[in-house]
């Protein structure tokens, strides 16, 4: 309903709203009356020092409130749209196919696996040992499904070893690890102890509550043709 001015009344009553050190807000949103029309009846009145500051503290808590509040609600959005997208991503991802397999392994192992040449007497050696060093247990256990299900390892073929800080327990890592990745306890060698510089640059100790392990297969022939996949793989992007 547009607002019917009740000139006498109404101006009186904004009057002494702001000689109160009301602001504009404020009386409009006590007496209905729009900001435009406040500005023509009070534009001339002049605050004491006093009442400004308090005008200006009220007005700045009130936008720090609306701010926090539309802050609180774009986070909540944020969020809801996070999950959104995520579900919508995960449902994009169906059963993996034999190809899949490949290609996920293959690229764990370009992005992760050990593939410097070995160099002994400062000559490269024919030798080469499929090894991948990873804190993350899902990739560890999918670059370990890619080599039984993918490369037909057999299971006592894969060998692991734990790298820790000084506070972990070993057996309870042995036993994580183990039941990840789904080798037994058996293939697992010597534990090191103290994480290597680069990862404690990149992540703090409490977040490798388990340690770093290291997936190694000692076949040469499996090694190179892991690397021809990346190869064929760089070929196609």
């Amino acid at each position: 309903m547009p607002y019917t001015i009740n000139m006498r009344t109404d101006k009186e009553q904004a009057i002494k709203l702001r000689l109160k050190g009301r602001s504009y807000l404020e009386i409009k949103q006590a007496l209905g009356i729009p900001k435009s029309t406040l500005a023509g009846w009070l534009g001339n009145i002049i605050l004491s020092p006093d009442k400004k500051k308090k005008i200006a503290t009220r007005s700045y808590a009130k936008s720090m409130e609306g701010l926090l509040k539309r802050n609180r609600n774009q986070t909540l959005l944020a969020k809801k749209r996070m999950v959104d997208l995520r579900n919508q991503g995960a449902s994009e991802i169906e059963k993996l196919t034999r190809r899949d397999l490949l290609i996920l392994g293959s690229s764990l192992y370009w992005a992760e696996g050990y593939k410097r040449p070995n160099i002994r007497n400062g000559k490269e050696v024919t030798y080469h040992a499929v090894s991948m060093t990873n804190s993350d247990p899902l990739l560890a256990k999918a670059f370990t499904k890619f080599l039984i299900e993918f490369c037909n390892v057999p299971l006592e073929k894969i060998k692991a070893s734990l790298r820790l800080f000084s506070h972990l327990n070993e057996s309870e890592s042995k036993n994580f690890w183990s039941k990840t990745i789904g080798i037994p306890l058996a293939n697992f060698q010597k534990t090191y102890y103290g994480i290597s510089k680069s990862s404690l640059g990149k992540r703090p100790y409490n977040r490798l509550p388990y340690g770093v392990i290291q997936i190694v297969v000692a076949d040469t022939r499996m090694f190179h043709r892991i690397m021809g996949h990346i190869e064929g793989i760089k070929k196609l992007v």
